[in-house]
């Protein structure tokens, strides 16, 4: 019998020690570094990593494995603007088909006028109530929002804004 306490409570001390070791390891462990709004409109790399950012933040509700992410690059020359018409023909053609409920839609990008015209473009002809279900994430300037959040209104999307 005093054997069995001994071992009773040699594995109490034991468990008690362990789980102090994995709260002071899980205190221990470095936070994500934020990334910072980027100040050049052309650094791709830093507004999509900052975008990313975003949208991790504002993911609750959504059931699927990932979002839909779509960058819209700012600037005027060709190359720009062939990639943001790209980007509203994937848009569009993403609209057109539908999306599942429970998945995220996230727009952003350097210059948020050009992002909100773009939302606005893809959703013009979303069927009424299509989207009841779908997030849409729209990272941009509080000017913009009004205008996303009327166009996104008939096809009965979740919208949420998060000021950039």
């Amino acid at each position: 019998m005093r054997k069995l306490a001994l071992y009773a409570a040699v594995a109490l001390i034991g468990t008690l020690s362990l789980s102090a070791c994995q709260k002071q390891a899980d205190q221990a462990a470095p936070q994500a570094q934020q990334v910072a709004r980027p100040a050049s409109p052309t650094d791709t790399a830093g507004w999509k990593a900052y975008l990313v950012q975003m949208v991790t933040k504002n993911m609750e509700g959504m059931t699927a494995n990932q979002p839909y992410m779509y960058y819209v690059p700012a600037g005027t020359d060709d190359a720009d603007v062939q990639a943001r018409q790209r980007q509203l023909d994937n848009v569009s053609g993403t609209v057109a088909r539908g999306v599942l409920p429970g998945n995220l839609m996230a727009f952003g990008g350097p210059d948020s006028s050009q992002t909100a015209q773009m939302i606005i473009a893809a959703f013009k002809d979303a069927t009424p109530g299509s989207f009841k279900g779908v997030i849409v994430l729209f990272v941009g300037d509080k000017a913009d929002e009004q205008s996303v959040a009327q166009a996104l209104q008939p096809s009965a999307a979740t919208f949420r804004f998060v000021q950039m």
